[in-house]
């Protein structure tokens, strides 16, 4: 176990280094790839500014979700209704996604309780 702990120390000694050295040349790069993101000069009121705007504008887009939603909906309970004619693919994909969906469950309450199986800490 002792070996392992000098093992990681060297390796994250090593990552240390190498981002000392090459870590600012990194930030610069990006920063020049993405200049046309940033706002000049960076204000704290372009700050807002833009924050209000990125607000207003999810807001703006409710309603053609909430459309979007209803459409789906229905579709889904058109499904249901002729489900008697439904092909065997069909039913698979939905079982598919049924168990996605509950794997993603499951996943979400193990990071919940802390990335424990059994809920209990040790």
């Amino acid at each position: 176990m002792a070996s392992k702990l000098n093992v990681l120390r060297s390796k994250v000694a090593e990552a240390s280094k190498f981002l000392s050295k090459n870590g600012n040349t990194y930030y610069k790069h990006t920063l020049e790839q993405n200049k046309k993101y940033i706002q000049d000069p960076p204000t704290i009121e372009k700050c807002q500014q833009l924050s209000n705007q990125l607000l207003y504008t999810r807001l703006a887009s409710i309603p053609s979700r909430y459309d979007a939603f209803w459409k789906e909906l229905e579709y889904v309970k058109q499904l249901v209704k002729t489900r008697h004619e439904l092909k065997t693919e069909d039913m698979g994909i939905a079982a598919l996604f049924g168990l996605e969906c509950f794997a993603w469950y499951c996943a979400g309450e193990i990071v919940g309780r802390g990335f424990t199986i059994t809920g209990y800490y040790v």
